[in-house]
Parts: structure tokens; C-alpha cells; sequence
């Protein structure tokens, strides 16, 4: 098949970039976190970083280390 081939030059495609047209997403894209919409964690991981964190947390008298007889 023989078809007709658009050659667009480097200043033309550099001047899209700037246009308002390409910085606007499409009106009927899916929300994908990470992908289309900007990434945000979900509220389960939340909950394990915040209890992994508490985990770590040590009492003020506590001692760090190997215990001394």
C-alpha cells in the first residue's frame, strides 16, 4: 500500500511542545495513579509505613545494643 508520509522539521515539533493544546491532557482519559494522575499511596500502605515507623520508635530509657550482665 502506498501511503503519504508527513515529515515534520525539529523547530516545528519544538515549538508543539510549548503550545497550551499539548500541555492539557485529553478530556476522556482514565485516572491511572503513577500513569495519567499523579501518584498517591494507597491508604493500606499508609497504615503499614506508619506502624513499621512506630515500630522502630524505642522508649527513652530503653537501651540500643546488646544488653550488658
Amino acid at each position: 500500500l502506498a501511503g503519504t508520509r508527513i515529515i515534520y522539521d525539529r523547530k516545528f515539533l519544538l515549538e508543539c511542545k510549548n503550545s497550551p493544546v499539548a500541555r492539557t491532557p485529553p478530556c476522556c482519559l482514565p485516572q491511572i495513579p503513577g500513569v495519567t494522575s499523579p501518584a498517591q499511596p494507597s491508604l493500606a500502605k499508609l497504615g503499614e509505613l506508619k506502624e513499621q515507623n512506630e515500630s522502630e520508635e524505642t522508649l527513652p530509657g530503653e537501651q540500643h545494643g546488646p544488653l550488658c550482665p
